[in-house]
């Protein structure tokens, strides 16, 4: 199949959302309320919306997206929900600007499904896979912002190699960077097949046969810096935790290691007192305003591997509002 049939491809073919039915049964108790709202804040193709809004009939889902194409193919395959579903182009960390456009208050549910979606992999000129040659683009937002060309070719080599190193978990960043460095002396560098060649020429022969693709790591990190995605992922949760209203659940699904920690270290916060050691009362003011759900990191069990191979790194964790957040611990909004 071609790249332009591909594209003409429905969102439902495309696309198999990972742990469906385990999200819609964590959110369950939360949306089982009389006029429940949902934020899908990483739509994507739709797929856990489609779940969400046919499980639970009176629901409306809230889909947050920055990928205009994802817009458009998830609005046409959730077009027969009407206005139970509402589409938005926007960063997840805008929650709370999303809603309050929207005259809503709180919502019941959040779900965010984190990382590179299946349409920008399958994309071949998004720039995202290093298995294809493409342009070094790697936007999840494709009308803004920075491509993967402008970091590599902008940046200083201890700036490249700090990326590559912290977001990349990669071994051997410094040799990629100063290597990255020299090659574009002769020419910019504008190909995902430019930057495997040279991420393959600066690993080891004994690494590379290990471990996976040698590049996997590397257009990992460029992605995540492209896109900003930790830094708007520490804004995301706060704010998605401040969305909810108390009996609401958000449920996030992570793929990489950094990711997940982010989620982890905000739950914990949310699910311990923040009251001094030794009061012999808790405040209610202190008093946790997250019930965990989940017990630690569910992972994809051997049935969801082998419906969706791409779940295999999926690290999912579920927390419930309990009570309003102390007002010194609420998330500022972002500056207009």
């Amino acid at each position: 199949m071609d790249q332009a049939d591909e594209n003409d491809r429905p969102a439902d073919e495309r696309h198999v959302p990972v742990l469906l039915q385990r999200c819609i049964d964590l959110l369950a108790p939360a949306l089982a309320e009389p006029g429940a709202v949902m934020v899908d804040s990483t739509l994507g193709m739709g797929g856990h919306t489609e779940g969400v809004l046919t499980a639970f009939p009176q629901v409306r889902v809230i889909g947050i997206d920055r990928d205009t194409q994802a817009l458009e193919l998830a609005g046409r395959r959730l077009a027969a929900f009407g206005d139970r579903f509402t589409p938005v182009h926007a960063v997840y960390d805008e929650i709370g600007d999303v809603l309050d456009e929207l005259d809503l208050p709180h919502v019941q549910g959040v779900l965010m499904d984190l990382g590179v979606s299946s349409l920008q992999l399958d994309e071949v000129d998004r720039g995202f896979s290093y298995a294809q040659d493409a342009p070094l683009d790697m936007r999840m937002d494709a009308t803004r912002g920075r491509t993967a060309a402008d970091v590599l070719n902008t940046y200083d080599e201890r700036d490249i190699a700090r990326v590559l190193r912290v977001y990349g978990e990669e071994r051997f960043a410094g040799r990629i960077a100063r290597n990255v460095v020299q090659a574009r002396t002769r020419a910019p560098l504008t190909r995902t097949a430019e930057l495997v060649d040279i991420v393959r020429a600066s690993i080891p022969a004994a690494t590379r046969k290990t471990g996976g693709h040698p590049a996997k790591r590397t257009f990992q990190a460029l992605r995540i810096e492209v896109n900003g995605e930790l830094e708007v992922l520490e804004r995301a949760v706060p704010a998605s935790i401040e969305a909810l209203a108390v009996g609401g659940r958000i449920v996030v699904e992570a793929y990489q290691s950094l990711e997940d920690r982010i989620v982890k270290h905000a739950f914990a916060a949310g699910a311990t007192t923040s009251a001094p050691a030794g009061l012999p009362v808790v405040p209610e003011s202190h008093q946790p305003y997250l019930r965990l759900v989940t017990r630690g990191a569910e992972e994809a069990d051997e049935a969801e591997l082998a419906l969706n191979p791409r779940s295999a790194s999926v690290r999912l964790r579920a927390a419930e509002r309990t009570r309003p957040t102390p007002e010194h611990m609420r998330p500022r909004r972002r500056a207009a």
